[in-house]
């Protein structure tokens, strides 16, 4: 197809010479679009970070990270989905979510970890509770008499006490189940009976008299939580520096 031609005044577009031209600049233009959109994102660090948590995990330890980076980079957008811990490694498995924060996965050759630490579960009520739950029943027999509130059984950490019930043989008579931590420590400040409520998020509560912790004959083992994605994941600028952000956080 003949573009153009040359005459003596120059070159000229044929009339199939000026249709590609048009289609060109158009071309042209939406590739100047899309570098001054990369330059951007590199300049001014826009991204997008996908992260899973729980509802508890998310308020008492992921929020507090966000608030610090989103501060330093602000133009990363942040969206979170709260769920489970294993719904978030099923996310994080289908690449649906960049990270997760999640108790300590049981097949780590999937995931990269970085630990936040431990969690210890415990049983907490009012004082009053338990005194008047001794007068009304004349018995130390807590499990056996007391409203013992928990999380439902989807909730990993149902689940692990669960396990703890059924190794020391503890049958507890009188389950009230309670859809999110909050809600537990609502309920036992209320007096309604005995919560499992993880310790540092109501350690104010223990502090000021609120909250009583029941003692236990055998302590529930205690967890480790961390930030978890896939091995195969693709880790994005935004990713990236996340990780960074949390490696600084725990030095």
């Amino acid at each position: 197809t003949t573009l153009f031609v040359r005459n003596s005044r120059g070159v000229r577009l044929t009339e199939e010479g000026e249709l590609l031209f048009r289609y060109t600049s158009t071309a042209f233009d939406t590739l100047r679009h899309a570098e001054d959109s990369i330059r951007r994102i590199h300049e001014l660090g826009v991204g997008h970070l996908r992260i899973g948590a729980s509802n508890t995990l998310c308020k008492y330890l992921l929020l507090p990270y966000l608030k610090s980076f989103v501060k330093e980079y602000p133009h990363i957008k942040i969206t979170i989905e709260n769920q489970s811990s294993l719904h978030t490694l099923k996310q994080l498995d289908n690449n649906n979510l960049d990270i997760g924060l999640v108790a300590r996965p049981d097949n780590l050759d999937s995931y990269h970890f970085i630990s936040l630490g431990e969690i210890e579960d415990i049983f907490v009520a009012t004082g009053t509770y338990l005194d008047n739950l001794k007068l009304r029943e004349n018995s130390s027999d807590i499990f056996n008499n007391a409203n013992i509130m928990l999380l439902d059984e989807a909730n990993v950490t149902r689940q692990h006490i669960d396990a703890y019930f059924k190794v020391h043989s503890i049958e507890p008579k009188h389950i009230l189940e309670i859809s999110s931590m909050d809600l537990l420590i609502e309920f036992a400040k209320t007096g309604l009976g005995v919560a499992c409520v993880i310790k540092a998020f109501v350690q104010a509560d223990l502090d000021a008299g609120s909250l009583v912790e029941l003692p236990l004959d055998k302590p529930i083992n205690k967890r480790e939580v961390g930030f978890a994605y896939s091995t195969k994941a693709f880790l994005s600028e935004s990713m990236l520096k996340f990780l960074s952000f949390i490696g600084r956080s725990n030095s």
